[in-house]
């Protein structure tokens, strides 16, 4: 389950402990206006961090410490396109290009830097996503939480002495030759290392990136001379107050993939409308805008924007895939087919994805065989690796749908082995399981599958409608009650079935009304008609036959 809160209710100290407490694995983001980091952590330990954006990348230190060269990191970069730091290091060892004690050094220093820097956000917000394994590559090193509290708080506190001299690092600072000279306490190492760009007309940032130490380091450095009267402020960095259109480009684009990746889709959003009011042509950020849209269920601005960035030369296969999704969404299964016909022709490697996206339109035009020829090409695209939860849930209902119940209760079985989390899983085995009598393991199933997820309305649904026909009708009336408050409109037979139980209650008015609720939601369903009528009819003294309907299976797939 996921993790969300506010920097200004609980601090990032206090989200780290629960989470090295409680030996979790997954990725912490913290997020605040421009600025976006993460922490990656593998049973309590903290194995990767980053900040978005960062300007001293991993690459770059290692270059400067001259471990390697420009030339060995650009043609590293190239191959293997790393997405991050942690990637690169990767990369960099399978080359055998460094020493790894000397890349573990560098690599914990900047793990360090982006946990420190982190820690003096009181403002913002934080998402913890678990996950079943962080990384399929093995962690480069991992580090105790605990170990980096004390240091964290104890930079915090001095930071607030720092940022009374050094409020923002645009600053530009310049030493003053002639005090200097006449000091009798010897300067620090760090001091020492960094007075050769306090000249004037560099900024403290140029001086971090330059220098190659922390953002801290130099803050302390600035803040000591200063102090001393050694060095005095002249001004600000116009550079910095007015980034080159490239930078600002690349910025509100990362920040919005970041925020995307998180689920902070106003963020997201607002950052990649932000990118193509600077590069209306920004292929990467409309797609992005595409997927925002999507998940908001906004299908016609997402067909839109989708179908726009479609038309670039260079659009990957990614976007006619989505834009099939979109147009399934809509109801034009043709045009949903005819996109995906055109993504299988971008992709140089088959993608099983876009293989079961055509299996799912197959299977709603009923085109059973469509489906078992789209499904087996997408499980030999996936080679040896295992097919997503997705295929075994077609699978599963293809081979239901097909009357063939025996092979669909052993797709979705290997589907719950590979995928145990996955509730939708356990629900269609449910109905498979219904459907074949198994009634009481159907229930049970049902109810593994809610331990899952608790949240979903259809199995709530499903078990109460188990629970109806076993004439258990207090247990059914509450998973009813469950199904309309996670979702009202759900259906017309949740309200049918809650009238029943209320009327078996003696509570007419709630019979009723919960009867009307379903006449509102399927104005022709003749059941409910029938019942109200009665009602109406009866005086007071009758007591009314009430109908219900009974479907042949628990529910329906999801």
């Amino acid at each position: 389950m996921a993790i969300r809160g506010s920097l200004s209710e609980a601090s990032l100290a206090d989200v780290l402990q629960l989470l090295a407490l409680g030996q979790k694995t997954g990725c912490l983001s913290v997020a605040r206006e421009g600025s976006f980091g993460t922490v990656h952590f593998v049973a309590g330990r903290i194995v990767h961090a980053e900040l978005v954006n960062r300007r001293d990348r991993l690459g770059d230190r290692l270059v400067r410490l001259g471990a390697i060269t420009p030339d060995d990191l650009a043609r590293v970069t190239a191959a293997s396109a790393p997405q991050d730091d942690r990637e690169l290091a990767h990369a960099l060892l399978a080359q055998g290009l460094l020493d790894r004690d000397v890349l573990v050094g560098e690599y914990r220093t900047q793990l360090e830097e982006a946990v420190y820097h982190l820690f003096s956000w009181s403002l913002g917000s934080f998402t913890f996503e678990p996950a079943a394994d962080d990384s399929p590559d093995a962690a480069l090193l991992s580090v105790s939480a605990d170990s980096l509290l004390l240091e964290g708080a104890r930079r915090v506190d001095e930071w607030t002495q720092i940022a009374k001299k050094v409020p923002s690092l645009d600053l530009v600072f310049e030493l003053d030759g002639p005090r200097l000279a006449q000091r009798e306490v010897p300067l620090s190492a760090t001091q020492e290392r960094i007075l050769l760009f306090l000249d004037g007309t560099q900024d403290v940032n140029t001086v971090i990136e330059r220098s190659g130490l922390g953002e801290f380091e130099v803050g302390k450095a600035v803040f000591g001379l200063l102090t001393a009267g050694y060095a005095q402020r002249v001004g600000r960095s116009a550079a910095r107050r007015q980034p080159p259109p490239e930078s600002r480009v690349a910025e509100h684009r990362n920040l919005g993939i970041a925020f995307y990746r998180t689920g902070m889709l106003d963020e997201a959003q607002r950052e990649f409308r932000r990118v193509l009011e600077l590069r209306e042509a920004d292929g990467v950020s409309r797609f992005h805008l595409g997927l925002v849209q999507l998940r908001r269920r906004d299908w016609a601005g997402a067909y839109d924007t989708l179908l726009r960035a479609s038309h670039e030369p260079d659009a990957p296969a990614a976007v006619l895939h989505n834009l099939a999704f979109v147009c399934e969404q809509r109801g034009d299964l043709v045009a949903a087919a005819g996109f995906l016909d055109d993504a299988m022709r971008r992709v140089v490697v088959p993608d099983p994805r876009i293989a079961l996206s055509r299996a799912a339109i197959a299977l709603r035009v009923g085109d059973l065989a469509g489906v078992e020829s789209a499904l087996a090409e997408a499980r030999t695209a996936w080679g040896a690796r295992q097919p997503s939860a997705a295929w075994f849930h077609v699978a599963g209902l293809a081979a239901a749908i097909g009357g063939d119940s025996a092979r669909a209760a052993g797709v979705l079985d290997e589907g719950i082995a590979l995928h145990p989390h996955a509730a939708a899983l356990h629900n269609n085995l449910a109905v498979v399981q219904e459907r074949r009598g198994s009634y009481e393991l159907a229930a049970r199933t049902i109810e593994h599958a809610l331990l899952e997820d608790a949240n979903c309305a259809h199995l709530h649904k499903n078990l109460g409608d188990y629970l109806y026909r076993a004439q258990r009708y207090d247990e059914a009336f509450e998973s009813f009650v469950r199904v309309v408050r996670l979702n009202p409109s759900h259906g017309p037979d949740v309200y049918l079935k809650l009238g029943n139980v209320h009327y078996r209650r003696g509570a007419v008015a709630e019979a009723q009304s919960a009867w009307e609720q379903a006449l509102a939601l399927d104005p022709d369903n003749a059941i409910v008609r029938a019942n109200l009528d009665a009602m109406r009819r009866a005086t007071p003294s009758e007591s009314v036959s009430v109908t219900s309907s009974d479907d042949a299976l628990v529910g329906g797939a999801v």
